[in-house]
């Protein structure tokens, strides 16, 4: 997974998968969703970074890993 931040074009990029992709679709206004060739999502692209209602500050970003739940039954 990698996200990728252009400040230039004032968009951001989170690439799911290492893959191809095959096509691209506008889902709202300056959001794109990435598909492969089996119709997966494998990226989302977010436009006009500055410009939202709420612009996103590329400073603010935060990650959170949740562990997962391991069952203690046998």
């Amino acid at each position: 997974m990698r996200l990728k931040i252009d400040e230039d074009a004032d968009a951001l990029h989170l690439q799911l998968v290492d893959v191809p992709v095959e096509e691209s679709e506008e889902v709202a206004p300056g959001v794109i969703v990435d598909y492969d060739d089996s119709n997966h999502v494998v990226g989302v692209e977010l436009l006009y970074l500055s410009k939202r209602p709420n612009p996103i500050n590329l400073s603010d970003f935060q990650f959170d890993t949740k562990p997962k739940k391991i069952s203690t039954t046998s």
